[in-house]
């Protein structure tokens, strides 16, 4: 048991550590891109797409989509409390917000559909107080250093090593919760307010919510899909959808920032 569970820690840990590297190097287009990537619940649903019987992927992936709405609201907390009490604080009572609202929404009647509804009209509200607190402008993006990308890569490997071996035996609900624990957001937010002050915290966490589409994606073609196909391809796909919707969101930030920040015209040529 030990050691199976420091293999999922360290192989978690290691794609979490390799993936944000990357994201500092290729640059804002294709980093943006891997950004995006499911790093958490990719190597989690690796894991358990190969342990569980479908059924169980299948609840599980239930609870993940709940688990996100509730790290929707997580979020909006952090944007809200951050500009006025520590980084600490902040995060404790967002997490304090996180935890009920992940069992209140796991016990949401439906399937799929009313999941991802739930998560749209909860982003939509979220939209509203980015709005209302102007936080609709561009990101101070910064490189995180060696600790804060140690730190990322063992809680994302802590998260997928006990909702897949210890969490799978209490059964898909607390796997799926746990999967669904916005971890990275956590990290990011601790290092952009402790670094870069409040607002750069703030304005970077509110991007995540849109982002975050990308694994409502995974989760639902690992919903429909699980059971149907082999599991291998029930991966790739899950991940093929993921970065699909990054890419669309990429382009379209991209879109929206050349009309609200258009370059100034060339000036006249000398001859």
């Amino acid at each position: 048991m030990i050691e199976v569970l420091l293999l999922k820690l360290v192989a978690t840990a290691a794609i979490v550590v390799g993936v944000a590297l990357a994201v500092g190097r290729l640059g804002p287009r294709l980093g943006g891109i891997l950004a995006g990537m499911p790093v958490i619940l990719g190597p989690g649903y690796f894991f358990m797409l190969q342990e569980q019987a479908p059924p169980f992927v299948r609840d599980a992936v239930l609870a993940t989509l709940h688990a996100l709405v509730a790290t929707l609201l997580f979020t909006v907390c952090f944007v809200l409390v951050a500009g006025r009490l520590s980084a600490l604080r902040s995060l404790g009572l967002s997490i304090l917000c996180w935890v009920p609202a992940a069992l209140l929404f796991s016990g949401i009647p439906g399937g799929l559909g009313v999941a991802v509804l739930a998560y749209l009209v909860a982003l939509g509200g979220a939209e509203r107080v980015n709005r209302a607190l102007h936080l609709d402008q561009p990101v101070v993006l910064a490189r995180a250093g060696w600790l804060d990308l140690v730190l990322r890569g063992l809680l994302a490997g802590l998260l997928v090593s006990l909702a897949t071996t210890l969490g799978a035996q209490a059964g898909p609900l607390l796997s799926g919760i746990l999967l669904g624990f916005p971890a990275g957001i956590l990290t990011i937010a601790w290092t952009l307010h402790e670094r870069y002050g409040a607002e750069v915290a703030r304005m970077t966490v509110s991007m995540t919510q849109r982002g975050m589409l990308s694994l409502i994606a995974f989760c639902s073609v690992s919903y429909l899909t699980v059971g149907r196909l082999p599991w291998g391809a029930v991966f790739v796909l899950s991940l093929v959808a993921s970065v699909a919707v990054s890419m669309l969101l990429f382009a379209i930030s991209r879109w929206r920032a050349r009309r609200l920040y258009p370059s100034p015209p060339p000036g006249p040529q000398r001859p």
